[in-house]
């Protein structure tokens, strides 16, 4: 074991005499040489045990498999060691992103995680699943509602225990406090990556309007348009799929009303209207600029691959858990949304590099 010594003796017990039953923290404590209380700091992340000690103890806990005891720990400090989480089921990438990084948050500050799907009639669904979290002696809940509808059924829901809810743009209530990532900041520097390179018919093909996340990368694109003095461009709104993308640009290419470029709500999207285009002979970047967001897997090997707007859900995941163990602890916490950040890659240039656009200003009027 390079860099940790652990005591000799130790290793000689490990090795004739390794334990039968669950390893328990007095183990923990004999095997590295040193007290309970050590053990115990060493756990709870105490800044006052030494980088050599706290290697030993961690070195031990690992070799003999030692796993916290949850609910004794709860009953020794009156306080929950797990988190309810509440999800529609989407498998949506956001939604689905935002589960995982969550559980995994979770898991490394030591809090187990419950989750429970829930579906329509949200009203019903969403009260029964904050029952049934707080019947099982969760510290606090967080749910993740992409939608209005189940936004609504967490609004108007009772719990007593903190219930923070994930929903972007969404206000806060006396008994629901929210945390989202900046998506309209994201849909903001997607429009203005365009902008920026001399286009000025700027389509977007939106997502739902029953997400809150379709509302505010619309609302975002809205504003870098009229920030950038052009009127706003065509407004198709869709259901995120590549399907739906796929036959709406197809309708485009029918009636020749191809923009110069188009903000995709999300990367899906962006797939499917980049295969009608190809199909038809239309290149992005070429003919076309196309931006996406969500940065999924492999948006970085679509041809070609797509600029697109990346959501870091960790950062998500750890804010959102220290709003929740701060309403938990009574505190106070910075509620800040996390940024986005903007990836440039090979579906965008300038608008003069274009070959079916004119570089002059071709502003779109708003779609009757």
């Amino acid at each position: 074991m390079t860099g940790i010594e652990v005591p000799r003796e130790a290793n000689k017990r490990l090795q004739d005499a390794p334990l039968r039953r669950k390893p328990t923290i007095n183990d923990v404590a004999k095997l590295a040489g040193v007290s309970f209380g050590t053990v115990s700091r060493v756990l709870n992340n105490a800044p006052d045990v030494s980088a050599s000690t706290r290697e030993r103890v961690l070195q031990v806990i690992k070799d003999i498999g030692y796993r916290r005891n949850r609910a004794a720990t709860a009953l020794v400090t009156s306080r929950s060691t797990s988190i309810g989480i509440v999800s529609d089921g989407s498998p949506r990438f956001g939604p689905v992103g935002t589960l995982m990084a969550l559980e995994n948050v979770a898991r490394k500050k030591g809090y187990a995680t419950t989750v429970i799907s829930v579906e329509q009639p949200y009203a019903e669904s969403v009260q029964a699943a904050l029952d049934t979290l707080d019947d099982t002696g969760v510290g606090g809940i967080i749910v993740i509602a992409p939608l209005v509808d189940m936004a609504a059924a967490v609004w108007n829901a009772s719990c007593r225990v903190p219930v923070e809810m994930i929903a972007a743009g969404a206000s806060s209530t006396p008994n629901v406090f929210t945390y989202s990532e900046n998506q309209e900041l994201g849909a903001r520097l997607a429009t203005q990556h365009l902008v920026d390179l001399g286009h000025t018919d700027i389509a977007h093909f939106a997502g739902s309007m029953d997400w809150f996340d379709g509302r505010v990368r619309k609302r975002g694109w809205e504003a870098a348009l009229r920030d950038a003095g052009l009127a706003p461009g065509l407004c198709l709104e869709g259901d995120w799929s590549p399907r739906w993308a796929y036959e709406t640009a197809l309708q485009l290419v029918r009636e020749d009303t191809i923009p110069q470029a188009i903000f995709a709500a999300s990367d899906h999207t962006a797939l499917g209207l980049i295969r009608a285009f190809a199909e038809n002979g239309i290149r992005v970047p070429d003919d076309v600029s196309v931006v996406g967001f969500d940065d999924i897997e492999g948006s970085d090997y679509f041809m070609p691959p797509l600029t697109t707007v990346r959501q870091d859900f960790t950062a998500l995941a750890l804010m959102s858990m220290e709003v929740l163990l701060g309403a938990m602890e009574g505190l106070e916490v910075d509620r800040t949304p996390t940024a986005p950040t903007l990836v440039v890659r090979n579906s965008s240039i300038h608008a003069t590099s274009h070959h079916i656009h004119s570089p002059k200003d071709t502003r779109a009027a708003p779609k009757q």
